[in-house]
């Protein structure tokens, strides 16, 4: 009698794997990267089709929270799918990051279906926040002679030798840890990496996958969950022709030599004995509900344990302490303080109420210009003389908007400074935890080199000045070169900012000393976006954590 083949395979916690097989190993799986959360530097990446009436859907995502009826994070359409929740915060009161990626690992033979199982527990997840790293994109670039070998199938693709494991290592730390990377991109044509790299940000679960996944001991410390794909060997052959004739262009008789001399001893060398490092084995791999439904599940259940709250303890910390010494106040002259009257009244027509903000944009930015590092230069006057001035050393100047309050001071800073880049990023307040999330972001490339000025019109508790900071630190910008400015700010959010981040330079027009239980400043400046731009919103909706306080 025959016995039905087991759904999953499970590794108890008692039970210790045997030794580490192979040091490094290979992948010609499926190839590419492709990420829920990323772009050029953005979060707005290729969204997730809906589930196909054939697949079957796995259990929906949990929450931890329900307040009246639980709606999905997301609007499907017929083409694509648009997430309506963004990405809560993953650092703490102080802004280190307190929660790394949760990092999943599938292995398995060329063929074996690990793209397809990726793919599906993303769909299961529901979450935005999900990328899917693949090994291929880290083969190493071939020299002259490789390059010759690769055209007539015969380098060895599926040798450790064949990857880049120290680039490969060395992204998969930083993504874990909530940094920007970059991730090579490779064709398969030329057997070449592309001279474009893609941008990955906001990773909260990482489903790596490759054939050599396991064979790394650096790789193994970085994954959370060992999952292998275990496909019959005909079916891997099949897939395998089937793929690299339609995609790659290869012929039959070459691609069946380099199974042969390849593929196939890599697999029993490399692969195969590294199942028993696995904590799940998942047969017949993308069809496989039942093991799919049990990784879902495990991952919803550790998102759960790493949610954190921070806005609420934002709001009650530093009370009493003394203003920082990163602060600096535009000096409150009757000029200033006459149009802070003006705008502060809510009598003030919209007209009057740009016309004066304007004004005091333009004297905060070139007040904040005067903090930027100067270098002495000498220059000729047109009446031969020389006169000894300053110049802005070496590094150039960046602006980055909090959307949608703090874009209205672009207009001052491209009038200061000239063909200055921008960037943008959109945080809002989820109404049901009161957590700000990030929902996107568009940097220039390269910004870790420059001087960056994050604009936020108002900062009341300082949440989503704390994210937007920790969102530029997250791509290598030195904290020493942020400068945070807006119109109008609160003790509370100084104190947040300055505790999180003590060597970011903060710059307001004026200091208000309380907020309250709603978050307002007091006495405030009103709802700084809808005075501005026209709109009416009701009174207790935020468009982020800073850009109200009314």
């Amino acid at each position: 009698m025959e016995l039905e083949e087991p759904s999953v395979s499970i590794r108890t916690p008692g039970e210790n794997p045997p030794e580490h097989p192979a040091e490094d190993s290979p992948e010609a799986d499926r190839r590419g990267f492709r990420s829920d959360s990323s772009g050029d530097d953005s979060l707005d990446g290729s969204p997730q089709p809906p589930l196909s009436p054939s697949t079957p859907r796995l259990s929906p995502r949990k929450r931890s929270r329900a307040q009246g009826p639980a709606e999905p994070p997301l609007l499907r359409t017929d083409k694509r799918t648009i997430y309506t929740a963004g990405r809560p915060p993953w650092y703490n009161v102080s802004g280190t990051s307190f929660k790394e990626a949760f990092v999943i690992g599938l292995c398995g033979g060329s063929a074996s279906g690990k793209t397809t199982v990726a793919n599906r527990i993303i769909e299961a997840l529901d979450v935005p926040w999900v990328v899917l790293l693949s090994m291929d994109s880290f083969y190493k670039v071939l020299n002259p002679e490789e390059q010759t070998l690769a055209s007539k199938n015969e380098y060895n693709f599926d040798h450790p030798d064949a990857f880049d494991f120290e680039l490969l290592v060395s992204v998969l730390r930083k993504l874990k840890k909530g940094k920007s990377i970059k991730v090579p991109v490779y064709d398969y044509s030329c057997h070449c990496r592309r001279k474009e790299w893609k941008t990955v940000y906001g990773a909260n679960v990482v489903i790596f996958e490759g054939i050599l996944a396991f064979a790394n001991k650096e790789l193994l410390k970085l994954l959370d969950m060992k999952v292998f794909v275990d496909t019959d060997s005909d079916i891997r052959l099949v897939r395998r022709l089937k793929r690299d004739i339609c995609q790659r262009g290869r012929d039959i008789n070459g691609i069946i030599k380099q199974y042969n001399t390849f593929v196939k001893p890599a697999f029993e060398q490399y692969i195969e004995p590294t199942v028993q490092l696995a904590d799940i084995v998942v047969p017949r791999g993308g069809e496989n509900f039942v093991a799919l439904d049990l990784i879902v599940q495990h991952v919803h259940s550790q998102l759960e344990k790493r949610e954190i709250t921070v806005r609420s303890a934002l709001a009650s910390a530093h009370q009493g302490q003394p203003l920082p010494l990163t602060l600096s106040v535009l000096n409150p002259s009757p000029q200033v303080l006459g149009m802070h009257t003006i705008i502060r009244n809510k009598e003030t027509s919209r007209d009057e109420f740009i016309f004066y903000s304007k004004r005091l944009m333009r004297l905060l930015i070139e007040h904040a210009l005067s903090f930027l590092p100067l270098k002495s230069v000498s220059v000729e006057t047109p009446q031969g003389g020389v006169y000894e001035g300053k110049r802005l050393g070496g590094k150039q100047i960046t602006g980055v908007s909090i959307l949608r309050a703090g874009e209205t001071m672009e207009q001052a800073l491209r009038a200061v400074c000239k063909d200055i880049r921008l960037g943008k990023i959109l945080i809002q307040t989820n109404h049901s935890t009161g957590e700000p999330e990030l929902h996107y972001l568009r940097l220039p490339r390269d910004i870790s080199e420059d001087y960056v000025i994050l604009m936020d019109s108002t900062v009341s508790t300082g949440a989503a000045a704390l994210m937007a900071i920790r969102v530029l630190l997250d791509h290598d910008v030195p904290e020493d070169q942020i400068f945070l400015l807006s119109l109008l700010m609160a003790e509370t959010g100084v104190h947040s900012v300055a505790y999180a981040f003590p060597r970011v330079r903060i710059i307001s027009t004026a200091v208000d000393k309380e907020v309250n239980e709603r978050f307002h400043i007091v006495p405030g400046i009103g709802n700084f976006g809808d005075r501005y731009f026209g709109t009416d919103a009701p009174s207790d909706v935020c468009e982020s954590d800073e850009a109200m306080d009314c």
